[in-house]
């Protein structure tokens, strides 16, 4: 949903930061080996949370802990969000055009302090669970709160977890102090890389149609508030929170204090991304053993990213990156199966993953 951007001057935990307008006097100007270092590294991080999400996508509605269960996106939200994601980015830019930037940003930085914790360590929880010593006891622990008492006591939060997520949330942590202190980049990006992946595992398109829905109102939005305003790249610029992946385009020339940056934001992964985990889901619903149509999507996200960064590198200019990402991620997948033979199935994907996975599927809300 964000755009794609180079040459962004990211300021240092004490507001510093070189100037970030194209044609400044003594501006940066990034070697070509250092450009393509940021552009393919933005590339890959991009496709990380897509796979793996996508790979956790399948199963993470068998999960008895309601945290886990995935959130079903309807036609009806898919309508709505276009117009919601306007409203509140319009309204960060009259929020920065109006008050102090340092403190919005103050209160940004301690609420995706919380919000990154939470997502990196439920990022994380997967491969501890399979570095964890096997010597070491696993205590259970439940967290809960009720109201009120007797027959009417009610249920408000009611958590379980162990002691692998409690060192999942002292790492993610650590982490998130780094990131508050200093706002360092990998920082920055292993939050985002956390948020991102979350939403593509556990926000689900409800079938082909909503994420078209989805997908074709984000590609108008994305267009109009790039190339009809300045509005979208100033709140990129403004907005110092993890919603981002930034890489520096001058880390060969200044190491890890680099900070020259090319940026991706993270609605140009989770939204391609949920649709992708959506035919991953379609494929296995198919049960034919392959993963056609996961691997032509993934693909086209690559062809699709790809053009864009070409695009925005050749006309030094931010890009919407869905103006190029929704043609591919939609029309490679469409034209397979249209080819195959398999197009109805495709827009029946809701009533398939429903019987694949006996009606339990978030999905499955709503389905006869």
């Amino acid at each position: 949903m964000a755009d794609v951007e180079q040459n962004v001057a990211v300021p240092d935990a004490a507001g510093n930061g070189s100037d970030a307008v194209n044609g400044t006097a003594g501006r940066f100007v990034s070697s070509p080996e250092g450009t393509a270092l940021a552009y393919g590294s933005l590339l890959f991080m991009a496709l990380l949370p897509i796979f793996f999400g996508a790979l956790r996508s399948v199963g993470c509605s068998k999960s008895k802990n309601a945290s886990d269960m995935p959130e079903t996106i309807t036609s009806r939200d898919a309508a709505r969000f276009p117009i919601i994601a306007s409203c509140t980015l319009f309204g960060l830019y009259l929020f920065f055009k109006i008050f102090s930037q340092e403190y919005i940003n103050l209160l940004l930085s301690m609420y995706f302090f919380v919000l990154g914790i939470l997502a990196l360590s439920h990022t994380m929880s997967p491969f501890m669970c399979r570095v964890f010593p096997a010597n070491l006891p696993n205590k259970q622990y439940q967290l809960l709160f009720t109201q009120g008492s007797g027959e009417s006591k009610e249920e408000i939060v009611n958590y379980e977890f162990d002691t692998k997520d409690l060192i999942c949330l002292g790492i993610s942590s650590v982490v998130g102090v780094w990131y508050v202190l200093k706002k360092h980049w990998i920082a920055n990006n292993l939050f985002g890389l956390a948020f991102a992946l979350n939403g593509v595992e556990l926000l689900h398109l409800n079938n082909v149609s909503t994420g078209c829905i989805l997908l074709g109102g984000l590609f108008v939005y994305d267009v109009f508030w790039v190339f009809g305003t300045n509005v979208m790249v100033t709140v990129a610029k403004s907005f110092e929170a993890p919603i981002k992946l930034v890489f520096p385009q001058d880390l060969l020339e200044k190491g890890l204090d680099a900070s020259n940056f090319a940026m991706l934001g993270l609605g140009d992964i989770v939204i391609p991304g949920i649709f992708i985990a959506l035919l991953l889901r379609f494929d296995v619903s198919l049960k034919k053993n392959t993963r056609t149509y996961f691997y032509t999507s993934f693909l086209a996200y690559i062809f699709g990213l790809g053009l864009t960064i070409f695009v925005m590198h050749t006309f030094k200019h931010a890009q919407p990156a869905l103006l190029y990402l929704v043609p591919a991620c939609v029309g490679f997948p469409v034209l397979l199966a249209l080819f195959k033979g398999e197009l109805t199935e495709m827009f029946r994907i809701q009533e398939m993953i429903c019987s694949c996975y006996g009606g339990k599927h978030s999905a499955c809300r709503g389905v006869q």
